[in-house]
């Protein structure tokens, strides 16, 4: 059993946490003979806790999910807060990642003829734009091209024949690779490639491939002469830090290729093995000036994962040849952190669901709201957009699907339509607008994906893809069951409770 080391780690990992959990309890617990004394510093601990909270910039949601049981249990709700409630970065996370935001503002320049020509074609488009570069360093381009893939098999099928062709380097980037069909042949292509001399590193989530790869693997990658990073090993510590997972899927080829969107490089993502019913993802590859932010995206995470700092200009497209590629619309890569109070992502879709005119499609495999994200959906359909949303009809966590389901019935009754994915799962993560805004990426509509992961996505302005993108999506409805109002309210009371107790502490889950 190749998993059976990373089993025992698990289980040594889980057990020291509860110990530690144990010990902080027992501890507390020892001051029962100074009970008044000990009461009063609890609930002063408490009320500064509950204090910060409603004074944090936080969601709504998330304080509320906090505030319940400190008020609940005040004697250990506001000390664990203070523990493990705010994600607040050490003195060495605070460098490292003010070197990373440097060093992605001083390789990341927006080209000012591009931004004025988006302008001169759509301005709040070009205001999008704007708030992306300022908040993610990402600039927007023209001299680039997209092609989307409406499943994980075809975008498999071009990752490897672009990384064939790769002369000077490939950046992987994934949070969960697993051994199998997908990345065995993929790795094979890695390992002659390295032989050649070409530039090979893989980064990894360390929670993502926990049961999927060998522990050590990074060792096995490294003997293959290839350069590899685990992101946010597991310790057996307690630390909020432990929910900022690398959620990104990002391969960079050369500089001029790249891949993003749902697609991991695991069986299940190409239907090679099945989990849950057929599996709907969806990616988009990048090629031109826009492959530059991808690159620069995987190479600052690589310093702030590795502790290392270089030079990233040789692996910048010459210029010549990064003008070669034909303007196909406008093109902006972004990446998201948790590691500062400014949710990218969530305030991209809210930005294109409240410039939307005609209609809003939507794909995630999560559909976890906070109530401003709620309400914008709900406020579009109540102004006659329609607005579509898919998610699976399989669901791969009960508890996640519970919640998603939750959501249904308040926002069917302001108007918008729901869709299940009968044949299995649909994991893919992308929003379209009336037929010239569109972001593929990484990034769903839950919670963790808007405020604890490393995320990235694509922004697109009537670029062909967007044709493409919406063929499949009416494609997919096909395949679905339209969820209607009268089935959200046959859910016994029972399950609908539930629910409601599972949607008001989602966000710490």
């Amino acid at each position: 059993m190749k998993n059976l080391p990373t089993l025992y780690r698990v289980i040594f990992i889980a057990l020291l946490l509860l110990l530690q959990v144990f010990a902080l309890v027992t501890i507390i617990s020892r001051f029962n003979s100074y009970f008044v004394y000990f009461y009063s510093i609890c609930t002063f601990l408490s009320i500064v806790a509950l204090l910060y909270i409603l004074n944090s910039k936080s969601d709504p949601a998330y304080k509320i999910a906090w505030i319940i049981p400190i008020l609940i249990f005040p004697i250990f709700g506001g000390l664990f807060y203070l523990l493990f409630g705010r994600n607040k970065l050490s003195k060495r996370q605070k460098r490292n990642m003010q070197m990373v935001n440097e060093k992605m503002k001083q390789s990341l320049l927006q080209q000012e003829p591009v931004m004025e020509a988006l302008k001169a074609e759509n301005l709040r488009a070009a205001q999008l734009a704007h708030y992306i570069e300022q908040f993610s360093f990402c600039p927007i381009y023209q001299n680039s091209t997209s092609e989307y893939f409406p499943l994980g098999e075809a975008m498999y099928e071009r990752l490897l024949e672009e990384i064939k062709k790769a002369e000077h380097f490939i950046f992987l980037e994934y949070f969960i690779i697993d051994e199998g069909k997908m990345w065995n042949s993929i790795l094979e292509v890695l390992e002659e490639k390295v032989r050649l001399g070409v530039d090979v590193r893989v980064l990894y989530d360390d929670v993502g491939s926990l049961f999927k790869l060998p522990y050590g693997y990074e060792k096995t990658l490294a003997a293959k002469g290839i350069k590899c990073c685990v992101f946010n090993r597991l310790v057996p510590v307690l630390s909020i830090h432990m929910n900022n997972r690398d959620h990104r899927k990002i391969a960079v080829i050369d500089g001029k290729t790249a891949f993003t969107g749902g697609v991991n490089l695991a069986d299940e993502y190409i239907n090679a093995y099945e989990r849950f019913g057929h599996w709907k993802d969806t990616a988009i590859m990048i090629q031109g000036e826009a492959v530059w932010n991808f690159t620069v995206m995987f190479l600052s995470l690589w310093d702030y994962a590795t502790g290392t700092v270089e030079d990233y200009t040789p692996y910048k497209l010459p210029a010549a040849q990064a003008q070669a590629y034909a303007s196909d619309g406008f093109v902006q890569p972004f990446c998201d952190s948790p590691l500062d109070e400014e949710p990218i992502g969530e305030n991209v879709y809210l930005n294109l669901i409240a410039q939307a005119e005609r209609y809003i499609y939507v794909n995630t495999p999560y559909l976890i709201l906070n109530n401003v994200m709620l309400s914008a959906l709900c406020s579009a359909a109540k102004r006659g957009i329609d607005v579509r949303i898919v998610t699976p009809f399989h669901a791969d966590k009960w508890f996640v699907h519970s919640m998603t389901r939750s959501n249904y019935e308040t926002l069917i009754e302001s108007g918008v339509k729901i869709y299940e994915y009968t044949p299995g799962f649909l994991h893919a993560k992308s929003m379209l607008v009336d037929d010239i805004h569109a972001v593929v990426g990484t990034i769903n509509l839950d919670f963790r994906s808007l405020y604890l992961h490393f995320e990235c996505g694509v922004y697109m302005y009537k670029t062909q893809s967007l044709r493409h993108l919406k063929e499949d999506y009416l494609d997919t409805l096909s395949k679905c069951q339209a969820i209607t109002l009268e089935s959200c309210r046959a859910v016994r009371l029972p399950r609908r409770l539930g629910r409601t107790i599972l949607r008001i502490f989602a966000p710490l889950m």
